[in-house]
């Protein structure tokens, strides 16, 4: 499968922490959706002291599929997450990662995110602002 190249990817680096190895060396798969959480928060300002952009207004994630193509072992160099958006709708949309250095792809991720009014506990409708940052990152 060839996937078309995204306008912009969001890059974040991720230090391999010895606490992500489990017993057989190498990062243990549940760390690597923390991984994911990291980048995605990084994406998406989901930060009250970052400065820069307008942060999204709540969005959780409906669904994870997660493919492991390499181990990846504890290191002193970070790794990359490149995350970049697919599937934009009013309410959801998919966001894809690779998990990489410069000679290894270790993880390919999809996850499947949609916008949340947190003080209703109900779903809601991306903004105008959330819709025109996520076509910065759309394929």
């Amino acid at each position: 499968m060839v996937e078309s190249t995204p306008a912009e990817r969001h890059v974040y680096l991720r230090a391999v922490r010895f606490a992500d190895v489990d017993s057989q060396g190498h990062v243990n798969n549940v760390r690597f959706l923390d991984y994911l959480e990291d980048a995605r928060f990084g994406m998406f300002h989901i930060d009250p002291y970052n400065a820069g952009d307008e942060p999204f207004k709540g969005l959780v994630v409906t669904r994870h599929e997660v493919d492991y193509r390499r181990p990846l072992g504890f290191r002193a160099e970070p790794v990359r997450i490149e995350s970049w958006v697919t599937d934009v709708g009013r309410v959801r949309f998919s966001l894809r990662y690779e998990i990489l250095d410069d000679q290894d792809v270790y993880v390919t991720a999809t996850s499947v995110l949609a916008a949340y009014d947190v003080e209703r506990a109900a779903p809601r409708r991306l903004n105008e602002g959330e819709l025109a940052y996520l076509k910065r990152y759309a394929v």
